[in-house]
Parts: structure tokens; C-alpha cells; sequence
């Protein structure tokens, strides 16, 4: 009489689509907390966001092209998921007049130098960091997307769902609001030189 041990089953589906989104999509979670975190403000809210677009990612994994980019699908997401839920909760979206932004920067020693965020790849600390929370959250989440993540204009004009021009143009008011926002504090710093009065 034998007592052979039963061979063990071959992985399902459900494993190998488990095993996929583990290797593909949460290697990305640190990147979608910090997104999360400047949408929404809050770490509870951050959680929740993350917690709620990994959710809907791995309903969604078969419809995922694998070996692609995932970070931009799952950004997509998430940024879809803040717009459904939490815009939701504000009865009084935020507005901006884009006209009285002032067209040139208020740094004019770094702004010819300036032209990809340089001066922000510097001191990105706290307080960058509540600047760029106090921003309006078309230019929020455009800056995050490209000053903290360091995705490219193409890639931010996918998940945002609005042309590349359009990326550039806000990238640029927004970084214009940060650097009128920041000017003291910069100076104060040592970053750049305050202007003669």
C-alpha cells in the first residue's frame, strides 16, 4: 500500500493575479501615500485614499497592461478616487483667478535658471511642503506629480486627463504661487539673496 502524499495543485488564478499585483503595484504605495497625502491634506484621509485605490486597482488588475507603467495607472486611480469621493465633501470648490497671477517670477536671480523647478529640488522640506498644500488643487496636484514624484509633463497630462500645454501652464502659475509664498523664507534660509529695497 502506498502512502504517496497528493501532489499540490498547481497556482490558480487568483494566486498569480495576487503575485502580479503585489510585484507590480505595491512597490507604489509609498509614492500614491504622498500623492494622497498633498490631495487630501490629512493622514487619515491619505490612508483612506490609498486604502481606496488599491482596492479598486486590484478589482481592475486584469485591465492593468502589465509591464507598463504601472505608477501612472494606479496614480490615475487614485487621483479619480479624490475626485469622486472628496471633491464630494466640499460644497464650495476652490477657485483662482489665473489672471492676477503675476507672470514672472518674484525670484529674479534664480529665474533664468529656473525653468524646470530647480529651485524647488533644493528645499523641498516642510515648508515647501504646506506651501504646496495651501496651493489651489488644480495647481497642487500638478506640482506633486512633477516636483515630488518627478513624473514628466506627458506622464501628468495621462492622469490628470487634460493636455500637455495645459500641465506646463499650471506647473508654471503654481510654481510662481510658491516662489511669492516662499520668498522670505528662502531668503531667510540663505537660499537666494533678498532684493534690494
Amino acid at each position: 500500500m502506498s502512502t504517496a502524499t497528493p501532489a499540490t495543485p498547481a497556482p490558480g488564478p487568483v494566486d498569480e493575479k495576487r503575485a502580479s499585483f503585489e510585484r507590480e503595484a505595491l512597490v507604489h504605495l509609498d509614492s500614491l501615500y504622498r500623492v494622497a497625502l498633498r490631495l487630501t491634506g490629512n493622514a487619515a484621509d491619505a490612508d483612506d485614499l490609498v486604502q481606496e485605490t488599491m482596492l479598486k486597482a486590484y478589482r481592475a488588475w486584469d485591465q492593468y497592461e502589465k509591464g507598463t507603467n504601472a505608477k501612472g495607472w494606479l496614480l490615475t486611480i487614485l487621483r479619480n478616487a479624490f475626485i469622486n469621493e472628496y471633491r464630494r465633501r466640499t460644497r464650495h470648490p476652490e477657485t483662482v483667478d489665473l489672471d492676477t497671477i503675476e507672470p514672472y517670477s518674484v525670484f529674479s536671480d534664480v529665474q533664468d535658471d529656473d525653468p524646470q523647478g530647480t529651485f524647488f529640488d533644493r528645499i523641498v522640506d516642510d515648508e515647501v511642503l504646506r506651501a504646496i498644500d495651501q496651493l489651489p488643487e488644480q495647481f497642487r496636484e500638478t506640482v506633486v506629480l512633477s516636483d515630488v514624484e518627478g513624473l514628466s509633463y506627458e506622464e501628468i497630462a495621462r492622469i490628470i486627463d487634460v493636455p500637455v500645454g495645459t500641465v506646463k501652464s499650471r506647473l508654471f502659475r503654481a510654481r510662481r504661487l510658491l516662489q511669492r509664498k516662499l520668498y522670505d523664507y528662502a531668503v531667510g534660509m540663505g537660499y537666494i539673496k533678498a532684493n534690494p529695497a
